[in-house]
């Protein structure tokens, strides 16, 4: 069974960085888009970044543009999230998500495929 486990995460003050990490197990995700997503309290989960299996394209949500980079390690089936210039409506549980595609309607996961990690939790206070 696949499983994609995220440590990092944290609390940090405005204007500062983290770095997230998705480590995939159980099945190789080598070949499929990863990417992360984002739920504030209260809110939808949303769409952050993703990244296809070569590394060489990526996908940013417009109000993480500029402030987010993705990228993967395929020898680790690890793919990361370097966040800076951290703002307080980007505090959320982040979510790690192997096997997406891109539907006319948003980011899914693929049938049989997709897998979701448990989520961390990103603080960033004012």
């Amino acid at each position: 069974q696949a499983q994609l486990e995220e440590p990092g995460g944290g609390s940090v003050q405005a204007g500062g960085s983290l770095r997230l990490s998705c480590a995939a197990s159980g099945r190789t995700f080598s070949r499929h888009v990863m990417g992360w997503f984002r739920q504030a309290p209260g809110k939808e989960r949303e769409f952050v970044a993703a990244i296809d299996w070569s590394g060489s394209t990526t996908f940013y949500a417009d109000s993480v543009k500029g402030r987010v980079t993705i990228s993967r390690d395929n020898a680790k089936i690890t793919v990361y999230l370097q966040m800076s210039s951290l703002k307080p409506e980007d505090t959320a549980v982040y979510h790690c998500a192997a096997g997406l595609y891109r539907s006319p309607t948003g980011w899914v996961t693929l049938p049989g495929v997709g897998s979701w990690g448990q989520g961390t939790q990103v603080t960033v206070s004012s």
